[in-house]
């Protein structure tokens, strides 16, 4: 599995049902989304959308901490939608 990452949303502007305020969200490695100035997140749906990067700030989640959130989103991913987090 590759590196943890973790955004805390901080609007939702346009997405009121794919993303929460104060909610954190998994962010998933997209170099080139990163360079238009976009974030790959795990939304509400359980799918991955791009989003504005100005919508979230990045929070720092140690290890075992960053592994439990991720074990618990692919729990709700798998039950919500065909896709399972990888």
């Amino acid at each position: 599995m590759s590196e943890n990452r973790f955004v805390v949303c901080l609007s939702n502007e346009g997405y009121p049902a794919s993303l929460e305020p104060r909610k954190l969200y998994e962010w998933l490695d997209d170099p080139q989304a990163e360079s238009k100035g976009m974030l790959r997140i795990i939304d509400e749906s359980g799918e991955d959308y791009l989003y504005p990067k100005a919508f979230f700030a990045q929070v720092s989640v140690p290890g075992e901490l960053a592994e439990r959130l991720h074990k618990m989103a692919a729990t709700s991913s798998s039950r919500g939608s065909a896709r399972a987090l990888s």
